[in-house]
């Protein structure tokens, strides 16, 4: 199984609509990624580090998918539908992770 992090760094200044994202784009990645390999997601709304300090990412998604080719095949026929949706919710850029879990 791998799990693909999308976490959204702290920034000043920066605009980010929890709303938004925990509902309409957390349905989209579901409506679209599902039906082709998506068997969890989990929406993060980071509140702080661990010593309680101000933490370095507002948000994130966990997306689990049984291997990177479906990942990938998804994304391909998908991603740029859940990029475009992006201004929505955000003026921040993402970063992407990808990891095996066990």
């Amino acid at each position: 199984m791998i799990r693909i992090t999308v976490s959204y760094p702290t920034a000043l200044g920066q605009r980010f609509d929890h709303d938004y994202y925990q509902k309409q784009h957390a349905a989209l990645i579901r409506e679209l990624l599902q039906p082709l390999g998506l068997q969890r997601l989990e929406i993060d709304r980071v509140v702080s580090d661990g010593g309680g300090k101000p933490a370095p990412f507002i948000a994130a998604a966990h997306m689990l998918f049984n291997d990177i080719a479906t990942f990938k095949a998804a994304m391909a026929q998908h991603g740029k539908a859940l990029a475009a949706d992006l201004d929505n919710y955000t003026d921040t850029a993402p970063s992407v992770l990808i990891s095996e879990t066990y």
